[in-house]
């Protein structure tokens, strides 16, 4: 299963960027910020980190990013967007978007009135992989100033399957369903 394999390709890279030395590890990690925004290919500098020992079966054959190249480079900016500046991994296993996102929220507050809410919804309705991109990198911010945690390898497969329209309804209900059900996990 293809999805499996982008959880492992994704995690195999965040633990290769966590056992770099601290210098390597820092400009890399400057280097996937910068290349958020951008197409995964249009900087030969990322190309290690997101292609390198990349299974066959998830590359492009014609120069088009792949679904499975649009999610893991994506994971893999938004990660480096979340660990600027923290002295701990943000990757979580188990932390689930719609749970960090839920996170989000005042203490007590009804989950519509959050203001990450509307941005989740905007995110939800996104009708491009760049578009939720785009929206993806507010909500990492959020994330990252409140100092919560994220499963990005999960994060990478359910990116994937949000750009199969058969399957995006289900990655939205099951992002939903971790907003509403699942926020029993304590902040990190």
């Amino acid at each position: 299963m293809i999805e499996g394999e982008i959880y492992r390709y994704v995690s195999r890279q965040i633990k290769r960027l966590n056992t770099m030395p601290i210098h390597p590890q820092k400009a890399m990690l400057a280097n996937l910020r910068r290349g958020i925004g951008r197409v995964p290919g249009d900087m030969p500098e990322l190309w290690g980190i997101f292609l390198q020992d990349l299974p066959q079966e998830m590359q492009s054959k014609d120069g088009n990013p792949t679904r499975e190249e649009w999610a893991i480079y994506l994971s893999l900016t938004l990660y480096a967007l979340h660990q600027q500046s923290q002295d701990k991994d943000v990757n979580k296993p188990g932390a689930s978007f719609g749970n960090a996102v839920r996170k989000l929220a005042e203490p007590g507050q009804e989950p519509e009135e959050s203001s990450s809410f509307r941005r989740f919804q905007a995110l939800l309705t996104a009708s491009s992989i760049q578009e939720s991109a785009h929206y993806l990198r507010a909500m990492i911010q959020l994330l990252r100033q409140a100092g919560i945690g994220l499963d990005y390898p999960q994060l990478a497969e359910d990116l994937y399957l949000l750009q199969i329209p058969a399957l995006a309804s289900k990655v939205r209900l099951k992002w939903g369903q971790e907003y509403y059900f699942d926020n029993n996990i304590e902040n990190d």
